[in-house]
């Protein structure tokens, strides 16, 4: 009898991943699909839902013809948050996707918040403030600019939910990406009536919700065909990227905080009750455990501003399998603090703690006698500094880690660990299977098989934790000035307020 594997399925904003997980929590195969990103305008991001689905086939193809004798028991997929997918009542895309990091919608935003009845009324429904990623402005802006695609809305799904849709005929979501859409009530854990009925957009466009790791629908006929996968496949609820990323390396408790590398980036910390940024700095969201929730500070350009930089700087390294270790090796020759060089990663807008749809990258304090080494070093402490900020959020509010769990990119790069344990003045800690979201869907969908009583004890069944890595002593004294004149540089980042 064929073993049995999980299938786990991560709908990034660069590329879909797929992972075939064992019960022991192996990695029996994984593929890549890359993913393009178009921005028609400034400040604008796009994608089509149908390059998901193609990128999702090729993906979950390639790790079946991998193993082509797995038997695989369950689906699990996570996704990029907030973006939006407008189906019309015959289920097909009504247009492109505005993305997680699209800033269009800055007067829809504010049209919520008056509507709802002001900040604090929308903090109280929906735990954090109406931000220009958020799904809800998104519809806004769609009825304002597009009113002929408004009037053939539907139901709005998320990334990973339009994918299950396609595998499995079901409209249907989960509360981690609920509660990012800023049409749930996350403490309450239901859609809010009020805030839809204050502005006027039916309860009807949006899914219903069941847990993450609950079978929400098979794998149909037709589905099965194009995946290659066999028909009544479970598929459960799945989560949001940044919930599986952090239950994907075991981010379960209260009291433990990952800080995660991807095109963006964010320091999560795992909560038991749904508690709130007074300033709303930082987000509340569910986590993809039955009563949990997270904390959660977001850059939105970390891997994104790095793989900018490579492309338009580091041009000739294009193709190099080792270009990353050889900008690594240029970074760790120049001193902490770039020679006075400084790096504002807003490449498209940010979150954290700016709020402002409008920021914008900078380099400043360059001479004559800087060089390339520089700059990169310059790029990869702006953007910890920018971790940094949502770490200290955190730490105001009492959330006190005595280390900082690492994944995505920062975890893979000894000297990213390296600067990230010195910026932070925290020991860093990474896991045995550095996969990604993609890890922790497929650990929900091993729960929602049976193999597991819980997503906490696949975690403590599957990860292995390293050994400690701490900073030098005396190492984070050195950047209290670089990280003083980068917070007093963020002016920079709007300059028409100048």
């Amino acid at each position: 009898m064929a073993e049995s594997y999980f299938l786990g399925v991560d709908v990034g904003t660069s590329g879909v991943k797929a992972i075939l997980v064992s019960p022991e929590g192996d990695v029996a195969s994984a593929a890549v699909t890359p993913l393009t990103l178009s921005t028609p305008r400034p400040g604008w991001a796009e994608q089509e839902p149908a390059a998901w689905w193609a990128a999702a086939v090729e993906s979950m193809r390639a790790v079946r013809s991998a193993r082509p004798h797995a038997a695989i028991a369950a689906i699990g997929i996570s996704g990029q948050m907030h973006s939006s997918v407008f189906l019309d009542r015959t289920g097909d895309v009504i247009r492109p996707a505005l993305l997680w990091c699209d800033g269009r919608t800055t007067a829809e935003c504010a049209e919520i918040t008056e509507k709802v009845g002001g900040e604090e009324r929308l903090r109280e429904l929906a735990c954090n403030p109406a931000l220009e990623g958020f799904t809800l402005p998104k519809v806004l802006w769609l009825r304002r600019h597009e009113p002929q695609a408004y009037a053939r809305l539907t139901t709005v799904l998320l990334p990973k939910d339009y994918i299950r849709y396609r595998l499995t005929g079901v409209l249907a979501t989960d509360p981690s990406d609920a509660s990012a859409t800023l049409m749930y009530d996350t403490a309450q854990l239901r859609w809010s009536e009020e805030i839809l009925r204050a502005v006027d957009v039916p309860m009807s466009i949006v899914p219903d919700v069941g847990e993450s790791a609950q079978v929400l629908g098979q794998v149909t006929a037709a589905a099965a065909l194009v995946v290659g996968i066999p028909a009544g496949t479970p598929v459960v609820g799945g989560g949001a990227d940044n919930a599986c990323g952090a239950a994907g390396v075991g981010a379960l408790s209260e009291g433990e905080v990952v800080s995660s590398w991807g095109t963006s980036g964010t320091v999560l910390a795992p909560l038991t009750s749904p508690r709130v940024d007074p300033a709303l700095r930082a987000h509340t969201f569910c986590h993809v455990a039955p009563n949990l929730w997270y904390m959660m500070g977001v850059v939105l350009s970390a891997g994104g501003a790095f793989s900018w930089y490579r492309e338009q700087l580091a041009r000739e390294l294009a193709g190099d399998a080792t270009a990353a270790q050889q900008l690594d090796a240029e970074a760790a020759s120049v001193p902490p603090g770039a020679d006075g060089v400084t790096f504002l990663p807003y490449l498209q807008g940010e979150r954290t703690p700016l709020r402002d749809a409008e920021a914008r990258g900078a380099f400043l304090g360059l001479s004559l006698a800087h060089t390339r080494a520089h700059l990169t070093r310059a790029v990869l402490e702006g953007i910890t500094f920018a971790l940094n900020d949502s770490l200290l959020i955190l730490r105001a509010l009492g959330i006190s880690p005595a280390s900082l769990l690492l994944t995505g990119g920062g975890a893979k790069s000894p000297f990213l660990r390296t600067l990230q344990a010195e910026i932070f003045g925290l020991p860093v800690t990474t896991v045995s299977r550095e996969e990604g979201p993609a890890y922790g869907a497929a650990l929900l969908a091993a729960v929602g098989a049976g193999a597991f009583p819980d997503i906490a004890t696949a975690a403590r069944a599957t990860l292995q934790r390293a050994p400690l890595e701490h900073p030098k002593p005396g190492a984070h004294a050195l950047y209290a000035e670089p990280y003083a004149t980068y917070r007093s540089s963020v002016k920079a980042a709007r300059p028409d307020r100048l």
